[in-house]
């Protein structure tokens, strides 16, 4: 089966880690947010991938031919960023009418792909949360979707869309997306892919909602470090961390839930629930929920951090 992946967004909520890279190839527990993606779906069975690019797009091409040369991967451009229904409905010519699955690009989810891909109906991946009305909301009888909005004001359930559809019907999915679009209905600007769903519900198409056990959201600075400590447990690596090759530490103590990406230098450090971009030197550093990007040289500095790439940032006095 094939499986569209949306990474087009700017990321705005991640700046100034997202102003030099899309906000798929940020680190999470040591690998890109796009790398745990792709390679839970392939286990899953997925043997062909059409990726949504707009921002820093051609750094995911970049990506997948430096990391995943041998996957069947069709990138198509999000020319304007006008909502997730619009950014699947881009990809309409590289699915034709073939069934689908959808997984967002900023999404990790720990859930039984299988159990979303098995049966004849079309499968929306929903988790329970405390406060529903930050994401699309389905509301369901037994295990049928009955209703899906977007960021609902009054919440009729809390069962939020976690960012995977299964759609057995894609040509279905995209004439009602194009009707979305072609209404101009749009909530907060965008064009939303629970729009699309209430359409098909409305037209009598069934949707199954599979509850998943994790739901990992890399959008914001802390639901990022959430994440990274989630995955680095699960993964048995929450007190040694996940250090990337050719790393150097040297009278240092880092953890728990330290990331750490390639030819790094760490000396004289204590980190603990970072994340540590590649070619990046750390000295005299205490740091904690801290995130810190690419190639840049921190010396001295005490506390939480959030600093984009080629920063340097000094603390001890100089001369």
């Amino acid at each position: 089966m094939k499986a569209v992946i949306p990474a087009a967004g700017a990321g705005t909520r991640l700046r100034p880690h997202t102003l030099n890279k899309p906000k798929a190839l940020l680190p999470v527990a040591g690998r890109p947010i796009l790398a745990h993606i792709v390679d839970d779906l392939a286990a899953a069975g997925i043997d062909s991938f059409v990726v949504v690019v707009g921002h820093h797009g051609q750094a995911v091409r970049d990506w997948f031919a430096a990391e995943r040369p041998d996957l069947d991967i069709a990138c198509v451009e999000q020319e304007r960023r006008l909502g997730l229904g619009h950014a699947i409905w881009t990809a309409r010519e590289a699915v034709a009418d073939q069934p689908f699955y959808c997984v967002l690009g900023d999404t990790i989810l720990e859930a039984d792909h299988g159990a979303l891909l098995a049966g004849p109906d079309s499968a929306i991946g929903v988790c329970r949360v405390a406060d529903p009305r930050r994401f699309g909301v389905a509301t369901v009888a037994g295990e049928r979707v009955t209703g899906c909005v977007e960021k609902p004001a009054v919440p009729s359930s809390d069962l939020a869309m976690v960012g995977a559809y299964l759609f057995r019907d894609g040509a279905a999915l995209m004439a009602a997306l194009e009707g979305v679009i072609g209404d101009r209905q749009r909530t907060g600007g965008e064009y939303q892919l629970a729009a699309g769903l209430q359409r098909l519900l409305a037209r009598g198409h069934v949707f199954r909602a599979v509850e998943v056990s994790g739901w990992h959201d890399c959008g914001e600075r802390e639901t990022w470090l959430q994440s990274n400590r989630a995955l680095l447990d699960r993964d048995g690596a929450g007190e040694a961390g996940a250090m990337g090759p050719r790393t150097r530490v040297s009278g240092s103590r880092l953890g728990p839930h330290v990331s750490v990406g390639a030819d790094v230098e760490i000396e004289d450090c204590e980190i603990r629930d970072a994340v540590i971009g590649a070619g990046s030197v750390l000295r005299g550093c205490r740091l904690h929920g801290s995130l810190v990007g690419e190639q840049c040289h921190l010396e001295g500095v005490v506390g939480a951090v959030n600093v984009g790439d080629f920063c340097e940032l000094t603390a001890k006095e100089q001369g």
